[in-house]
């Protein structure tokens, strides 16, 4: 059974920013990029999951 990723986020561009959102307490900012086949992509740091609305997406490629 997979385990679910700890936050999940509906985001609009295949680019995307993560520093785990605690301010002093995340992680150094990174970056990111969703592919295209899978629609989503996972935060190393923090397992925070980005998927992309591709209902609203900006192509950012």
């Amino acid at each position: 059974m997979p385990i679910e990723a700890p936050e999940t986020q509906l985001v609009t561009q295949c680019k995307v920013a993560c520093d785990g959102g605690e301010g002093a307490l995340g992680h150094p900012r990174v970056w990111l990029t969703i592919p295209h086949d899978t629609g989503w992509v996972e935060c190393g740091y923090c397992d925070k999951r980005y998927v992309i609305d591709r209902d609203h997406a900006h192509d950012d490629h």
